[in-house]
């Protein structure tokens, strides 16, 4: 079984704050940090330190080769990952005293991605093997119809979502992974509690992940409801915690570990990341969450 993450790569311009920065106000930073980011690269690196094989494809310009060189020495299989002839794409982050962050996003290769260079891709996969995808590249509902097709378990994580992805195959996905606001979006009701029912209402067959920060996560399937609590622990910067909660859930996937298990591994990871700062860069190593004190199986 082979794990191909299929997204994005950013380069993260992060900026701590004391507050969100009001329109037509100018602030000081309290600190300022050049990151490797975007959520195709966070995943990927999520799951390869959760000590899966990982592969990973996108597009970078040239200024990211820097990203490249980081995800191959960590053992990510980066073969797949190609040059395109415009910048990477960047994110501009702000995270206030509070750990919370807002986000803006500069596209740049990530959208050159096109059907060419999906059935390439592609071609390396075959049944029984895991995509994961998110809302940051091009060409996403061929990538869900061709990866369907050929048999592989689609879990779609639907971030950013913006009115594009209401349009998108999702009834293809296997599991559809999405926080508050995202379900909120995609099901039209705003109660934590309806949001699942009425996304597999709108997608029959497709499993629901709803993450909900602070509040926990909760997994629906044809024959499982499970939620669990978060972990209280002191938060630093929530950048990259829903993809490492995602990294973790697969490699709970790949090991057969029952929908309980996947999801306190998963809780168990992302709280470690929050206590640091950075997207990637807080991702934590399986050997450091069992460390952790965190995870109870």
């Amino acid at each position: 079984m082979k794990v191909l993450c299929f997204g994005s790569v950013n380069i993260d311009h992060t900026y701590r704050v004391t507050h969100f920065t009001a329109p037509g106000e100018t602030q000081t930073c309290q600190d300022y940090r050049i990151g490797r980011g975007g959520k195709g690269f966070n995943q990927a690196l999520a799951v390869r330190q959760a000590g899966v094989e990982t592969y990973f494809a996108g597009m970078i310009g040239e200024d990211g080769l820097f990203v490249k060189e980081f995800l191959s020495e960590r053992n990510v299989d980066t073969e797949l990952l190609r040059i395109a002839p415009v910048p990477t794409g960047h994110a501009v982050i702000e995270v206030d005293i509070h750990g919370q962050n807002r986000i803006m996003l500069f596209p740049g290769a990530n959208h050159r991605i096109d059907t060419p260079f999906i059935d390439e891709v592609l071609s390396h996969f075959s049944a029984g093997d895991i995509v994961v995808l998110q809302n940051e590249i091009s060409g996403l509902p061929y990538i869900m119809e061709e990866s369907r097709k050929k048999g592989m378990t689609v879990i779609f994580n639907a971030a950013p979502c913006g009115a594009e992805v209401a349009s998108y195959p999702i009834g293809m996905a296997d599991w559809l992974v999405v926080n508050e606001v995202e379900g909120a979006y995609l099901s039209g009701e705003t109660a934590y509690d309806a949001i699942p029912e009425a996304l597999r209402a709108k997608y029959p067959g497709v499993s629901v992940l709803l993450t909900l920060g602070g509040e926990g996560c909760r997994a629906v399937t044809d024959t499982e409801d499970i939620s669990l609590p978060a972990k209280k622990v002191t938060v630093v910067d929530t950048t990259g915690a829903g993809d490492t909660f995602i990294g973790y859930f697969v490699k709970g996937l790949v090991e057969g570990m029952t929908l309980r298990e996947r999801l306190s591994l998963a809780t168990a990871a992302s709280a470690v990341a929050v206590t640091r700062p950075g997207g990637g860069d807080s991702v934590p190593t399986y050997e450091e969450v069992l460390d952790s004190g965190l995870l109870s199986l």
